[in-house]
């Protein structure tokens, strides 16, 4: 008797144990019974975002020092309607989104492309701006003209750049670079043969720096959509960021920071 006594005392023990389990899922916390990211996000006040600081015009430092560009604008809009402060840690583009994996930073505000494979492994935001790929070659270059020509050519692309794969598609061999401004500094100096970039980018790189031998040969037809990049499953801190998102493109924020930047509406 005493046996099946213990026994019905465990599965009682069992059914209380399922049902503080369920509530606590019902209560928005996760199955370890912790807080989801965004709750601690918001119970800190602060979001730590991960972002390169040398790509112009999206993420630099003026001639001040300090942190700018398009996506720390848009970033910082997002979260000051959220009601949290960005912290911004800068890395390569290379270590970036590693960094991301190894928790360094709950996101990445970097004009990161929406690619198939990078949505198996990882959550994105709706798209904030829309952009196309442009081929740069040495101003004095004219055999490169199209895609097709990068076949047995040497080009400088970052890593885990969505231009990298455009050009070993082409037949180019690569050269591992920090950035756009390592790329066209090898460029000048006839180390690589072309590279590929935003276009945005090289508009912004030929305002600021007209002297450059550079010439841009090709533009894509297909523009590329660009998201912020968070780890997979926080889903309370991407419909957060899309709403806040959303709410700048209805009220004319948005547009008022495209315009700053581009001098038009770079979200289509």
């Amino acid at each position: 008797m005493r046996r099946y006594t213990l026994f019905a005392m465990f599965m009682v023990l069992l059914v209380l144990l399922s049902a503080c389990s369920t509530a606590s899922r019902n209560t928005g916390s996760d199955k370890d019974g912790k807080n989801t990211l965004y709750q601690n996000i918001q119970k800190k006040g602060v979001i730590t975002i991960g972002t390169e600081g040398t790509y112009a015009p999206f993420t630099y430092h003026d001639s001040a020092g300090k942190l700018t560009g398009f996506d720390i604008d848009i970033a910082n809009e997002v979260f000051k309607r959220l009601k949290i402060k960005p912290k911004y840690i800068e890395t390569k583009w290379d270590g970036m989104i590693a960094g991301l994996d190894a928790k360094r930073y709950d996101m990445v505000a970097n004009e990161v492309a929406v690619r198939s494979d990078r949505l198996k492994k990882y959550d994105m935001s709706d798209p904030y701006i829309v952009s196309k790929a442009v081929l740069i070659v040495r101003k004095d270059n004219n055999t490169i003209k199209t895609l097709d020509d990068l076949k047995g050519k040497k080009v400088g692309q970052s890593l885990d750049s969505n231009y990298r794969k455009i050009a070993e598609s082409h037949g180019a061999t690569n050269t591992v670079v920090d950035g756009f401004n390592q790329a066209v500094d090898l460029i000048t100096s006839k180390r690589i043969d072309a590279t590929i970039n935003d276009s945005l980018s090289y508009l912004d790189l030929k305002k600021h720096r007209p002297d450059l031998p550079i010439k841009e040969v090709y533009e894509e037809k297909k523009a590329t959509s660009n998201a912020f990049l968070f780890r997979k499953g926080n889903k309370e801190l991407v419909d957060a960021v899309n709403k806040a998102l959303a709410d700048m493109k209805k009220d004319g924020t948005y547009l008022k920071i495209s315009k700053k930047w581009f001098g038009t509406d770079v979200s289509k």
